[in-house]
């Protein structure tokens, strides 16, 4: 066999990893992305991105996504082959460590075609060494759907002082039905989870000023809502309750309040997720008129 050869691109090679015909079932491609139109747009970048050929026809390929003035990529959400072995080869050859991101149509387990080329790439993925951690649902609301009416069970007010909202991510982590969040406070730590959240979602390119404390009418702290922007669509950037007021359905109330002011900046549809297994935020979702767009698995 051909020996195969692994290497980034070079400037001006995106033709190349676009050579590989796309599936359209599963990843980026299924949803009408376009690689080389992200790489014109600096969200890809050739020492990012990864093929394997033989005899000069690419047989597997990745790419690795950031923010424009990341220093390194955020997610490898772009994996595609026809050589099952060069994928797991390239996967562990490329000196890039962030989670695999794959995002599929809703409903995708029902679908034979989808599930055997998402069930393909988590297996390529495993045998590189990562492992699954969490499906999560991914939702787009429009102004067709309806904006929802604001409860009025809380006071919401913007909080300037970054220390006070790293003690409120804190408290919102413990018992936290989130994946990510526990997985970080396993490894790190409970301060270095909440940590790793601030800078998260000081990373998003949103005006500060968005962000909101919610209180109970009598002064009780009640939690945080983060509405903002990516590099790409308004989001729902963060919702979280604190441990003492959970069970009340208060994050609907956030939600619906990170909506609405989203909305008054003008925006027309604001993107949002969630863990598939946190089910008291899945039925806010469902509740305030957000329809599910896509699934994802998440391997770290």
């Amino acid at each position: 066999m051909t020996d195969l050869v692994i290497r980034p691109l070079t400037a001006g090679e995106e033709a190349l990893f676009d050579s590989l015909p796309h599936t359209r079932l599963v990843g980026r491609a299924a949803f009408g992305d376009n690689y080389s139109d992200m790489a014109a747009d600096g969200q890809y970048r050739p020492e990012w991105s990864w093929v394997a050929l033989r005899a000069g026809t690419v047989v597997a390929r990745a790419a690795w996504w950031g923010g424009p003035d990341d220093e390194s990529p955020l997610a490898l959400d772009w994996l595609d082959f026809t050589d099952h072995e060069a994928a797991v080869r390239l996967l562990r050859a490329a000196p890039l460590r962030a989670e695999y991101s794959l995002s599929l149509p809703s409903g995708w387990r029902d679908d034979p075609a989808v599930r055997a080329e998402a069930q393909a790439r988590i297996d390529a993925a495993t045998a590189a060494g990562m492992s699954p951690l969490v499906a999560r649902y991914r939702y787009r609301w429009t102004r067709e759907h309806g904006l929802p009416a604001r409860p009025g069970r809380l006071e919401f007010r913007p909080e300037p002082d970054d220390a006070v909202i790293l003690d409120v991510l804190r408290r919102v982590g413990e018992g936290s039905l989130d994946a990510h969040t526990r997985r970080a406070a396993a490894e790190h730590g409970p301060e270095a989870a909440a940590r790793e959240e601030l800078d998260l979602l000081r990373w998003l390119p949103s005006p500060r000023d968005w962000w909101r404390l919610a209180w109970t009418p009598a002064g009780e702290l009640v939690g945080v809502t983060v509405p903002a922007r990516n590099h790409s669509d308004p989001v729902v950037g963060f919702v979280g309750v604190v441990p003492e007021q959970r069970g009340h359905g208060y994050a609907y109330d956030l939600l619906v309040e990170a909506t609405h002011l989203l909305v008054e900046a003008g925006v027309t549809e604001i993107v949002a997720a969630t863990d598939q297994t946190n089910h008291p935020m899945a039925a806010a979702f469902a509740r305030a008129g957000y329809p599910i767009e896509r699934e994802r698995i998440d391997l770290v």
